[in-house]
């Protein structure tokens, strides 16, 4: 993989929590730092969260972001290390990946646009069940899925929310999605689908004043839709770093063989 020239400019990022904060400041005072229009690499110190956060703070300019575990899982985030930073960075593996565009029509007519690093999810909203119906590319898959839930993953995202309900483990290089029904209840056997990344899905909500459901791009919200329709927005790309030798890839490889 292309290496970082090196030494790159950095800009540092933290989430709220004391030892995130504590270490950006133990960071810049040590390595200094740039503004992030003027970084060459964003330094995400943090969880996961953080990660995320920073890759949509950055979708314009694309910067590739460093991640620093100071969270809690760290999936995404290298190991927090305070010496040969500049090293690391320039060693680092570069993994590019591509969001998904959720737009979401309300009950009211009004659309929402939104991207998705992770996933793209429904989910129910009251003690009822959602009834949904699934289209892929124009045609109906599921004329009725009574569900507490349904998500669109990404390769990336997969190891997520998406492994949590049930659903598959992605290699970043497969070029396809994951469907993964959250509590299905009808039908009570369906699994969930493996979709090519060039799909378009679309969700219709059934009886949506009965039953109403919300929609969700990684922390982007629209309440009460009533028909969302996800696709990969190919288009637009977004570079993490991880060390030389622990890759993104390598990560979605030993996940699956973990207990």
């Amino acid at each position: 993989m292309t290496k970082l020239e090196s030494p790159p400019a950095l800009a540092f990022i933290a989430s709220d929590r004391p030892e995130a904060q504590a270490s950006r400041r133990t960071l810049i005072a040590r390595y200094g730092a740039v503004s992030e229009a003027e970084a060459d690499v964003i330094v995400a110190i943090g969880g996961d969260g953080q990660m995320l956060e920073t890759l949509h703070a950055n979708l314009k300019r694309r910067t590739p972001v460093y991640g620093m575990n100071r969270g809690s899982v760290g999936f995404l985030m290298n190991d927090y290390e305070e010496d040969d930073l500049l090293e690391r960075i320039s060693a680092a593996e570069r993994t590019v990946i591509h969001p998904l565009q959720m737009d979401a029509w309300t009950e009211s007519g009004e659309v929402q646009t939104g991207l998705a690093i992770n996933e793209v999810s429904l989910l129910r909203q009251t003690r009822q069940s959602a009834k949904l119906k699934i289209s892929v590319d124009g045609r109906v898959r599921l004329e009725e899925l009574s569900c507490d839930g349904c998500l669109v993953a990404t390769p990336a995202g997969s190891t997520a929310y998406n492994l949590s309900a049930h659903g598959p483990i992605i290699p970043l290089d497969a070029r396809v999605l994951a469907m993964t029904p959250i509590s299905a209840f009808r039908p009570r056997r369906w699994r969930g689908a493996l979709l090519s990344h060039g799909a378009r899905v679309r969700f219709d909500v059934l009886e949506p004043g009965k039953r109403p459901v919300s929609a969700t791009a990684d922390n982007f919200e629209v309440r009460r839709v009533a028909a969302v329709e996800v696709r990969e927005r190919r288009d637009v790309t977004l570079t993490m770093l991880f060390d030389a030798g622990r890759s993104f890839e390598e990560r979605v490889m030993a996940e699956q063989f973990t207990n």
